[in-house]
């Protein structure tokens, strides 16, 4: 799914032999506005200055104009390209090139900078490598707190193929928050992630709360999905510690990537937002803007009513 820092992540490939589907006309609350003001030019100028990648423009997020109007962005690391092919994702899949040594303080001088009260870094995924990424991920981390003591922290990491030293890495270095998306229901992952694992990813939330972190995961809808389905995944993750749910509209990236099946309408995903928190979820973002990163400086708390 989807956020708001400044990241350097690769793209995702395209779905294999996705079936070309007529688009369907937007319904009116997904509709944005163009970004715009002069808080954006800044983020423009210091994202073009310090060459980083976000994953607002690589992931085509709907709020890229109020997040960067507001002085935020998602950083993406380790490149901007994936060496995975998912089928939603508008991330570049192919080989990525050399690793940047020198990334984690151009991250950390640019959210100096910008004044970043909460930064969230993302990654495309970097199976080619023995330690997944998960090296700069840590490096990046110690950076930005020796430039911004006040600044918290949000990574959306990705599975590392189950190699749970790699993950033990960002255990170590203890960001406020840390995320692992699941995406979609466990009978849409394959079509939905193809080289990812549904019970992997919740393994991946169940050894980071195990690790003492504080947990979120993302669900896109409108994939074909039931409500039966959304509700058990959310149950999959609450049962697995998450503490901080997303759910927000999938959005067909390009006509190569899988197709929407359905526009959610808002009514439903408040419905949701109610089920999270009768579950005993600690936070529940549900809407169809939203994406994994949307509001993200609130999920350091809890958003559970009456407290």
């Amino acid at each position: 799914m989807q956020e708001p820092t400044l990241t350097t992540a690769t793209p995702c490939s395209t779905a294999p032999d996705a079936a070309p589907a007529p688009r369907t006309k937007k319904p009116d609350w997904l509709r944005v506005k163009l970004p715009i003001g002069d808080n954006y030019k800044q983020v423009r100028s210091l994202v073009d200055t310090h060459k980083l990648h976000t994953i607002c423009e690589s992931g085509n997020c709907p709020n890229m104009g109020e997040c960067w109007g507001a002085g935020t962005s998602t950083f993406m690391i380790l490149g901007n390209i994936c060496t995975r092919s998912c089928g939603f994702c508008a991330v570049a899949t192919g080989r990525p090139e050399a690793v940047d040594w020198d990334e984690p303080q151009r991250v950390a001088e640019a959210i100096f900078l910008m004044k970043v009260k909460h930064a969230v870094i993302t990654s495309v995924d970097r199976d080619e490598l023995k330690d997944g990424g998960s090296i700069i991920w840590a490096n990046t981390i110690k950076a930005i707190r020796a430039l911004n003591a006040e600044t918290t922290m949000e990574t959306l990491i990705p599975d590392f193929r189950g190699q749970w030293e790699n993950l033990q890495r960002i255990i170590d270095v203890a960001p406020e928050i840390v995320s692992h998306n699941l995406e979609t229901v466990e009978r849409l992952t394959k079509q939905v992630r193809i080289q990812a694992k549904y019970h992997r990813s919740l393994e991946v939330i169940r050894r980071l709360k195990d690790g003492g972190m504080r947990t979120k995961s993302g669900v896109m809808l409108g994939l074909g999905e039931t409500k039966e389905e959304v509700i058990q995944a959310m149950q999959d993750l609450y049962d697995n510690g998450c503490d901080v749910v997303t759910l927000g509209q999938y959005l067909q990236p390009t006509p190569k990537h899988l197709p929407v099946v359905r526009f959610v309408h808002p009514d439903e995903f408040a419905e949701y937002r109610e089920i999270g928190y009768a579950m005993g979820l600690d936070y529940v973002e549900s809407g169809p803007l939203v994406r994994s990163s949307y509001h993200a400086e609130k999920h350091i708390h809890s958003g559970r009513p009456n407290q």
